[in-house]
């Protein structure tokens, strides 16, 4: 079996050489291992040429969502299976899927997993493996990139920032053929159920039933962010609400900070999304 490895270097802050704990976990088994590490601004176009060049009969992405998002990118309605070893600040695709976060339990993974095939959303020019969001949690990733520390200790102050300094938005869904106005702290876009932190945003997400849900989050509300974490209550409508579909149209009154897959895009007025069926194959347990 041949097996391709596409490693960020400078994703997370373990102190793991991933590339001496792939080659070490394959020494002595029977498959042919091959390793790119991403340089410093590696374009799409490079990691792709890169794929097809190889060949393998499985990709696996090593790092964080962000670089998982640019391998399922290459290999978008292709039959070769995906694997994730979790090597990002928050991991949320891995925890998603049930993956270990122990490197070499992911690694044997990689031998023995079944492939599972998956919806991701397109976002304008962007495609969604995980979540996307406009409002607070893309200010939120803005502020965490700008920060010198790393993992959940970075992540909590930029957190604590936003909190701050975030301010409502007033944004128009248009879905389904209804159009809801609402004013908002944050909306949504979810393929997957729970940011990397663990919050469960999406409680009723599926990765394959060809439909994705907008969370409409109207206010900041401490006591439902509580509820969500330790209870499996519904949400208060009044504070949250969520909408099934396979497409949307979000527009927003003034421009609004906007992430995909923990990548801050910058701000916007508007973004459309519909969703991609059967458009990757993830290795899972």
């Amino acid at each position: 079996m041949k097996l391709q490895f596409i490693i960020n270097p400078g994703s997370g802050s373990h102190d793991i050489d991933l590339k001496e704990a792939i080659t070490s976990h394959f020494a002595n088994r029977e498959a042919d291992v091959v390793i790119y590490e991403l340089p410093d601004n590696c374009s799409l176009a490079k990691i792709k040429e890169q794929i097809e060049s190889v060949q393998a009969d499985r990709v696996i992405a090593v790092g964080g969502d962000g670089t998982l998002k640019l391998v399922a990118s290459c290999l978008l309605k292709s039959q070769t299976p995906i694997g994730i070893i979790p090597a990002g600040s928050a991991n949320g695709m891995a925890k998603e899927l049930g993956i270990p976060t122990d490197i070499s339990e992911a690694l044997s993974l990689i031998e023995h997993g079944t492939a599972k095939q998956i919806h991701v959303i397109k976002i304008d020019d962007e495609i969604c493996i995980h979540l996307a969001d406009l409002g607070f949690n893309a200010y939120l990733v803005k502020k965490f990139d700008a920060l010198p520390e790393r993992g959940m200790w970075g992540y909590a102050k930029a957190t604590w920032h936003a909190l701050w300094n975030h301010k409502r938005m007033e944004v128009e869904l248009s879905l389904k053929g209804e159009k809801i106005k609402s004013k908002a702290a944050m909306v949504a876009i979810a393929n997957a159920t729970m940011y990397g932190t663990g919050l469960k945003i999406n409680p009723d997400g599926k990765l394959d039933d060809e439909l994705f849900e907008i969370i409409l989050v109207k206010d900041y509300s401490y006591l439902e962010i509580i509820k969500i974490w330790l209870t499996r209550l519904p949400f208060n409508p009044k504070k949250i609400e969520v909408f099934q579909t396979a497409s949307v149209k979000i527009f927003s009154k003034h421009q609004v900070h906007f992430q995909v897959d923990g990548e801050y895009i910058g701000r916007v007025n508007e973004v459309s999304a519909e969703v991609i069926p059967r458009a990757i194959s993830v290795i899972v347990p």
